[in-house]
């Protein structure tokens, strides 16, 4: 793809050529497979649909044209699993499950963990959770020991309070005790896929309780540097929120004897899909060596003029007695999903262990918004 060509927008993973895979791949699998009405339905209205809504489309239309029993669908499908050539197109499988299993609950948890190594049953799972909590819970717990990382991981992800794209879990969210035990068999696993998954758990939680978590990871051994690592990432959102317990448990909770010179960003003003690169320098004042949480903060314009602050992570190190360290850090500013920009004075903040110690700005002109 040629740099100035925009990347093609997500949903086009279920595009109209995916959907003739999926088709012919169950076809192979099921020679009585009426791959014409199947894609006559997918595609009808394609182009409208969101990823996710592409995604259920697909095991929509698988169901409507399989002349089967659940059971008898499920084989097949567990045959197509391993054919598909897309993780996340995969995902319409555990969809198939949840849509149509709900009645048949022990052979549908047992499709998810086989349906799971081939993307994710993480959205499909929570059907049974809200649908069956405790039994479900159960079955979890027991993934959580699996020896296959893509169960382990899903005993942790599917169960996420806040997992995107997904229904919150109430009943999780508002007592992340219940999930606890499935945390607690996976803080030092081998799996950075599996450590993942817990670190955004915890960090899920941290929204709603955050001493809950802060109290928990205070009573664990951060020797194992996988756990370690976990701890960092769970409580990402915190210091970025510069809370002291939060810094003091990666060793930065002290406060930061440094000055910072030459804060600068460039260029200083930028149309709206041009790159700014914010520099400067972190000088030591003390002798002995200190460890530093560095991130910077934008004050994002608002439709409004008035700004909210998104923090970013920059640099996490320890800086040696009288040391300094050049830090930069190139960020494009373009319309997110998740944000949009206006023209106006930008301000930009420097924090060192959750205290801002420095400032400077950039502006966006005119025809952001």
């Amino acid at each position: 793809m040629a740099a100035d060509q925009p990347s093609p927008a997500l949903k086009e993973i279920f595009n109209a050529e995916r959907l003739k895979h999926i088709a012919t791949e169950m076809t192979a699998v099921y020679p009585e497979f009426n791959a014409r009405a199947f894609l006559k339905m997918a595609n009808d209205g394609l182009a409208e649909l969101s990823i996710m809504q592409r995604m259920a489309r697909v095991s929509e239309c698988l169901h409507a044209v399989l002349p089967l029993s659940y059971e008898a669908s499920l084989e097949l499908l567990r045959a197509l699993a391993p054919r598909l050539n897309s993780g996340f197109v995969s995902i319409s499988l555990p969809h198939y499950v949840a849509t149509y299993g709900g009645h048949a609950f022990e052979q549908s948890m047992d499709a998810l963990k086989y349906f799971t190594a081939f993307g994710s049953a993480e959205f499909a799972i929570r059907y049974f959770l809200r649908s069956d909590f405790e039994r479900a819970l159960a079955v979890m717990h027991e993934w959580s020991l699996d020896e296959n990382e893509h169960v382990r991981r899903l005993a942790s992800e599917g169960c996420r309070p806040r997992l995107p794209w997904s229904f919150r879990l109430e009943q999780i969210q508002a007592d992340p005790t219940l999930a606890a035990a499935i945390l607690d068999n996976l803080k030092a696993d081998d799996s950075l896929y599996v450590r993942k998954s817990v670190a955004n758990h915890l960090n899920d939680i941290t929204k709603d309780h955050p001493e809950w978590v802060l109290d928990l990871i205070e009573g664990w051994s951060l020797d194992n540097r996988h756990t370690a690592w976990i701890a960092r990432h769970a409580l990402r959102s915190l210091i970025k929120r510069g809370n002291q317990r939060a810094l003091a448990i990666i060793g930065a909770g002290g406060k930061p004897e440094v000055e910072i010179m030459d804060v600068k960003v460039e260029p200083a003003v930028i149309a709206l899909g041009e790159k700014i690169t914010l520099s400067f320098t972190v000088k030591s004042t003390v002798e002995n060596s200190q460890r530093l949480v560095i991130d910077y903060a934008i004050n994002y314009v608002k439709a409004n003029s008035s700004t909210s602050a998104k923090v970013f992570k920059l640099k996490a190190l320890t800086l040696p007695g009288h040391a300094t360290a050049l830090l930069s850090r190139g960020q494009h500013i373009k319309e997110l999903t998740t944000r949009k920009h206006y023209a106006g004075r930008h301000a930009v903040h420097i924090l060192v262990n959750g205290e801002r110690l420095a400032s400077t700005q950039f502006d966006i002109t005119a025809g952001a918004d």
